[in-house]
Protein backbone atom coordinates (compact mmCIF):
# COMPACT_ATOMS: atom_id res chain seq x y z
CA UNK A 1 0.00 0.00 0.00
CA UNK A 2 2.85 2.28 0.88
CA UNK A 3 4.16 2.21 -2.46
CA UNK A 4 0.83 2.53 -4.10
CA UNK A 5 0.52 6.04 -2.30
CA UNK A 6 4.09 7.03 -3.53
CA UNK A 7 3.43 6.50 -7.26
CA UNK A 8 0.28 8.21 -6.93
CA UNK A 9 2.28 10.86 -5.50
CA UNK A 10 4.55 11.00 -8.14
CA UNK A 11 2.02 10.88 -10.94
CA UNK A 12 -0.01 13.95 -8.86
CA UNK A 13 3.03 15.93 -9.74
CA UNK A 14 4.10 14.97 -13.32
CA UNK A 15 0.81 14.77 -14.34
CA UNK A 16 -1.08 17.94 -13.42
CA UNK A 17 2.41 19.62 -14.15
CA UNK A 18 2.47 18.62 -17.59
CA UNK A 19 -0.75 20.85 -18.02
CA UNK A 20 1.23 23.90 -16.35
CA UNK A 21 3.99 23.33 -18.34
CA UNK A 22 1.82 23.70 -21.30
CA UNK A 23 0.07 26.99 -19.94
CA UNK A 24 3.48 28.20 -19.48
CA UNK A 25 4.68 27.57 -22.57
CA UNK A 26 1.73 28.76 -24.34
CA UNK A 27 1.48 32.35 -21.97
CA UNK A 28 4.76 32.72 -20.49
CA UNK A 29 5.27 32.42 -16.97
CA UNK A 30 2.73 34.82 -15.77
CA UNK A 31 1.22 33.73 -12.26
CA UNK A 32 -1.70 36.56 -12.24
CA UNK A 33 -2.62 35.15 -16.12
CA UNK A 34 -2.54 31.54 -14.89
CA UNK A 35 -4.86 32.73 -11.81
CA UNK A 36 -7.13 34.76 -14.02
CA UNK A 37 -7.50 31.59 -16.47
CA UNK A 38 -8.36 29.83 -12.74
CA UNK A 39 -11.36 31.60 -12.45
CA UNK A 40 -12.54 31.47 -15.92
CA UNK A 41 -15.97 30.65 -15.41
CA UNK A 42 -18.19 29.85 -12.56
CA UNK A 43 -17.08 25.47 -13.07
CA UNK A 44 -13.62 25.91 -12.69
CA UNK A 45 -13.47 28.82 -10.05
CA UNK A 46 -15.91 26.11 -7.93
CA UNK A 47 -12.65 23.53 -8.31
CA UNK A 48 -10.30 25.85 -7.42
CA UNK A 49 -12.33 26.70 -4.32
CA UNK A 50 -12.81 22.92 -3.93
CA UNK A 51 -8.89 22.30 -3.87
CA UNK A 52 -7.72 25.23 -2.01
CA UNK A 53 -10.28 23.98 0.68
CA UNK A 54 -9.36 20.61 0.64
CA UNK A 55 -5.48 21.55 1.16
CA UNK A 56 -6.29 24.03 4.24
CA UNK A 57 -7.48 20.89 5.55
CA UNK A 58 -4.91 18.69 4.51
CA UNK A 59 -2.65 21.15 5.92
CA UNK A 60 -4.31 21.46 9.31
CA UNK A 61 -4.27 17.36 9.71
CA UNK A 62 -0.54 17.33 9.12
CA UNK A 63 0.10 19.69 11.58
CA UNK A 64 -2.10 17.65 14.16
CA UNK A 65 -0.64 14.62 13.22
CA UNK A 66 3.03 15.93 12.70
CA UNK A 67 2.70 17.52 16.51
CA UNK A 68 1.34 14.58 18.16
CA UNK A 69 3.35 11.59 16.93
CA UNK A 70 6.20 14.21 16.30
CA UNK A 71 7.22 12.43 12.96
CA UNK A 72 8.52 15.96 11.60
CA UNK A 73 9.48 14.61 7.87
CA UNK A 74 5.53 14.88 7.40
CA UNK A 75 5.78 18.24 7.01
CA UNK A 76 7.34 18.05 4.09
CA UNK A 77 3.98 17.43 2.18
CA UNK A 78 2.64 21.07 3.20
CA UNK A 79 5.09 22.63 0.53
CA UNK A 80 4.00 19.76 -2.05
CA UNK A 81 0.71 20.12 -1.95
CA UNK A 82 0.85 24.16 -2.23
CA UNK A 83 3.31 24.44 -4.44
CA UNK A 84 2.44 20.98 -6.39
CA UNK A 85 -1.01 20.42 -5.65
CA UNK A 86 -2.93 18.00 -3.41
CA UNK A 87 -3.22 15.32 -5.94
CA UNK A 88 0.58 15.23 -4.68
CA UNK A 89 0.50 15.87 -1.20
CA UNK A 90 -1.82 13.83 0.11
CA UNK A 91 -0.34 10.64 -1.29
CA UNK A 92 3.25 11.88 -0.04
CA UNK A 93 1.92 12.44 3.43
CA UNK A 94 -0.29 9.15 3.37
CA UNK A 95 3.48 7.63 1.62
CA UNK A 96 5.24 9.19 4.72
CA UNK A 97 2.76 8.70 7.46
CA UNK A 98 2.98 4.80 6.54
CA UNK A 99 6.62 4.85 7.13
CA UNK A 100 6.57 5.96 10.39
CA UNK A 101 6.51 3.21 13.35
CA UNK A 102 6.05 6.05 16.35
Amino acid sequence: MRLLFLALAVWGAIHPMAYFLQWFGENGYDLAGMIEAWHANAASSGLVWDLTIAAVALTVWIIFEVVRRKHWVGLVAIPATFCIGVSCGLPLYLFLRMGYRG
